[in-house]
């Protein structure tokens, strides 16, 4: 399932260039792109993306698992599903990016409880940003976050970042893999 995501991602969502040609959220210039979307949310994409994330986090004894708003979230759902076709359901939650200033104000939503293990997931790391304000808005929200994946790691300390606020800190595939795989495709 992982060579034929790494194969999917590069089709639908990773470009590579020799020189920096890509402008990142901070500014900074990047010879690597990932937008994750396209694969996640394609029918092929969410089922291995749903399965190879479920793998990663069943034995963490999280009941629950999402992430930042909207990287996280059809990832979070792919995994919540996958994870009822195993057995072994997980909820999904996704964790706003602006808090709500209506009815009952919180950063969480879905079907989660103060107290709960949950896995706080990503589309791709860099800095780690992402995933790390996601982490202290569920604790904020008196989740206990025992576990952080994320489905890309771009290997530019995002991941050892996240690390540094769970220690339990792992991706799925490294842009390493995806750059292997996009030069075979080149040939």
């Amino acid at each position: 399932m992982k060579k034929e995501l790494i194969a999917l991602l590069c089709r639908k969502s990773f470009r590579f260039s020799e020189t920096p040609a890509f402008k990142l959220v901070s500014g900074r210039m990047s010879r690597f792109y990932v937008n994750c979307k396209p694969t996640t949310l394609s029918p092929r994409g969410m089922f291995l993306t749903g399965h190879l994330m479920f793998a990663a986090i069943q034995d963490s004894g999280a009941s629950a698992v999402g992430g930042l708003t909207f990287g996280a979230d059809p990832i979070a759902m792919a995994t919540a599903f996958a994870s009822e076709l195993k057995g072994h359901p997980v909820k999904a939650f996704s964790i706003r990016k602006d808090q709500k200033d209506h009815g009952i104000v919180k950063w969480v939503e879905g079907d989660i409880h103060h107290g709960e293990k949950v896995v706080v997931i990503d589309d791709v790391a860099t800095t780690g940003g992402s995933t790390i304000k996601a982490i202290e808005r569920a604790r904020s929200e008196g989740l206990e976050v025992v576990r952080a994946v994320v489905l890309v790691d771009r290997q530019e300390g995002g991941v050892d970042n996240i690390r540094a606020h769970v220690s339990d800190t792992t991706a799925i595939i490294t842009r390493d893999e995806l750059v292997d795989c996009w030069k075979q495709m080149e040939k």
